[in-house]
């Protein structure tokens, strides 16, 4: 596989990037911001990025936009609508999706999820594969996107935030701490594309154990990025007003849709 992305699919990445940063939520204030989230669903629904599959778009691609409207902590439903989206191309009739129950993700980035939706029975096991495995590999995007704005977040409060006359990042126990996070950060990019990749181009049993290891990887790699990055920011990022707790419930949540637990894998094992 090339991991490398083509110009359409960094242009893709650029399109979700700048929705996600224009109307994204700012601060945790924004969240209750109802004029904002209007746009914003209308952004998304005009872009038609939650028909990214029965307009052609590959595992891989539809992973860039997962990702991007996580790290950008898009509270809109996006996942749900995609998932029903690849079960019409399929040739089935998804049901009506449901409201998350009271979850500690503020972003309601499940919305619309079902994880065991009753069409399933009416598709072959290889596409019933590729739609499980599609699935594990859009929250492992979820996951990554997560990580890489909760990363971010604190990056940028160690510019800023001084002690003893210096900026907090200039001290080395703290760099070490993001640089480690971001060391887990493009580890779960690894694995991550190439579930991505593997959900077109690989069997669907191959496709499953691929999307299990990211989704076994990326889920505890990005736990460790957003406690770190409420660690990095002391004591205000155990306070509401930080973004930090945001990023950290959606971590959270994403963590249990569709959950793998390592004695599922067969790498490795006799």
């Amino acid at each position: 596989m090339d991991v490398r992305l083509t110009n359409e699919q960094q242009q893709l990445r650029d399109a979700a990037a700048k929705l996600a940063d224009d109307l994204g939520p700012g601060s945790v204030a924004d969240l209750d911001d109802q004029a904002r989230v209007a746009r914003l669903e209308k952004a998304v629904d005009a872009t038609g990025f939650r028909t990214l599959r029965s307009d052609g778009a590959s595992g891989v691609e539809v992973a860039i936009v997962a990702e991007e409207f996580a790290r950008g902590l898009v509270d809109v439903p996006f996942l749900g609508p995609l998932l029903a989206d690849d079960l019409r191309e399929r040739g089935v009739q998804p049901p009506a999706g449901t409201d998350d129950p009271e979850t500690v993700d503020l972003t309601r980035s499940l919305a619309g999820v079902v994880e065991s939706p009753s069409a399933l029975d009416e598709l072959s096991e290889e596409d019933a594969g590729r739609w499980h495995a599609l699935a594990l590999t859009v929250t492992c995007a979820d996951l990554v996107g997560a990580a890489r704005g909760a990363h971010a977040l604190a990056c940028e409060y160690a510019k800023v935030r001084e002690q003893y006359g210096a900026t907090i990042g200039s001290y080395q126990a703290v760099g070490h701490l993001l640089a480690e996070s971001l060391a887990l950060i493009e580890g779960s990019i690894s694995v991550l594309r190439h579930a991505a990749w593997a959900v077109d181009e690989l069997t669907a049993a191959e496709a499953i154990e691929a999307a299990r290891v990211a989704k076994i990887y990326c889920a505890r790699a990005a736990l460790t990025v957003c406690e770190t990055s409420i660690q990095v920011h002391g004591g205000i990022g155990n306070t509401w007003e930080c973004l930090a707790h945001i990023y950290l419930r959606r971590v959270l949540t994403t963590t249990e849709a569709w959950p793998v637990k390592l004695e599922e894998l067969t790498i490795g094992f006799p």
